[in-house]
């Protein structure tokens, strides 16, 4: 297996990495120190099972460094750990596509705990923020999933290459139409969404899987 750990406090990195050496002694890690270099990193490497990531980094803002590496790797699951440990930050991380989040104080045991649920495929909070705003999640979700229903067909293949990250220009060309189309399709598709931002569009959706909606199939 393969593992990124994205955070630029180097004792906090070899903390993380250490942990994942211990629990899966057979893995690479590769650390990054801010989000550029990991997105070359895991670019270069082309087959990453997991990225641990920081929140707080130098020059990233809010949840702007997870939404960009959901946005560059949708495939892969990106597992939270900061330093932070509100609440309401925890299950927005997750609202944002987050596959688990482990506040850094918890220590290697529960690290450990998150990394094999996640490499199952499940989604990961500690016990203690389980309850905690959690109800309001399937709600939200719901919601965005009604308003998602009144996009066109056309609409919902220009957010699904949105949510994956791509620029007006490489969308236009990946379906052969002009920019001034896809221009039209996004503001739309904002409107529809009730949102004011590219941004906003790509963390109202990024908890919903693009490939069961965009094969009109309900998900489970």
């Amino acid at each position: 297996m393969r593992f990124a750990v994205v955070d630029d406090h180097p004792l906090f990195r070899e903390a993380l990495s250490s942990t994942v050496h211990v629990a899966f002694p057979d893995s690479v890690v590769d650390e990054a120190e801010s989000l550029d270099e990991a997105c070359e990193l895991i670019a270069r490497s082309g087959a990453v099972d997991m990225i641990l990531l920081d929140l707080s980094m130098h020059g990233v803002s809010g949840f702007d460094g997870l939404i960009q590496m959901r946005s560059r790797f949708p495939q892969v699951p990106i597992l939270v750990v900061s330093g932070l440990d509100d609440a309401q930050i925890v299950h927005e991380a997750i609202r944002c596509g987050a596959a688990g989040f482990v506040p850094k104080a918890l220590g290697k045991a529960m690290l450990t705990e998150a990394m094999t649920e996640v490499l199952n495929g499940g989604v990961f909070l500690p016990k203690a923020y389980r309850r905690a705003g959690g109800g309001d999640a399937p709600r939200a979700g719901a919601d965005v999933l009604e308003r998602m229903r009144s996009l066109t067909p056309a609409q919902m293949r220009v957010l699904g290459l949105v949510k994956r990250g791509k620029l007006n220009k490489q969308i236009a060309y990946e379906l052969n139409v002009g920019e001034s189309t896809i221009k039209a399709h996004i503001s739309e598709i904002m409107r529809k969404l009730g949102v004011a931002s590219r941004t906003q569009v790509v963390i109202e959706t990024s908890s919903l899987d693009f490939d069961v909606i965009l094969s009109g199939r309900r998900p489970e």
